[in-house]
């Protein structure tokens, strides 16, 4: 089983740099037969990943859904067709599956592990609450990719691939 661990978002946004950060203290674990990656805002490169084969992927984002700062949300996205054109110059979840619909590919299954920001300024580093909620989110993808893992038994499942932005 192949699948993709992706945290996505711009460390230079306050907040939104949450799924990097996440990535980050992810590439310091062993979990068998898993890439992860921190994409950043490189949106059409998460689009040619997504279409390579991947049986499952689980994105990290920041994703405002009106809760408290640092409350942690796992999404099943419905990919459906918006008609939007896609932009080499937005990195959001529409634009990808934008970009993958053009270049004809099909995504596996979407997991997104999601945090409520509290900000998105123009400045670097994480508020508290969402700072605090990146160890937990990193145990809760852990969990989540396990559980898949678990329930796949595919035998031999090859090892953690670390790429970085």
């Amino acid at each position: 089983m192949k699948l993709l661990v992706a945290g996505i978002g711009n460390i230079f946004f306050g907040d939104d740099g949450f799924g990097p950060e996440v990535a980050k203290a992810l590439a310091g674990e062993s979990i068998e037969g898993v890439t992860i990656a921190d994409y950043g805002i490189r949106g059409m490169h998460l689009a040619f990943e997504l279409t390579s084969g991947y049986d499952r992927a689980f994105l990290i984002d920041a994703v405002p859904r009106g809760g408290a700062p640092g409350t942690l949300y796992v999404i099943e996205p419905e990919i459906r067709e918006t008609g939007l054109a896609p932009d080499a110059h937005r990195m959001d979840l529409e634009n990808v599956f934008a970009f993958i619909r053009t270049i004809g590919g099909k995504p596996p299954p979407i997991t997104i592990v999601g945090c409520e920001p509290s900000q998105a300024e123009e400045e670097i580093g994480l508020s508290e609450p969402v700072r605090r909620a990146v160890a937990p989110a990193a145990d809760l993808v852990k969990r989540l990719v396990a559980d898949t893992l678990a329930a796949h038994d595919s035998g031999e499942r090859g090892s953690t691939t670390w790429i970085e932005a």
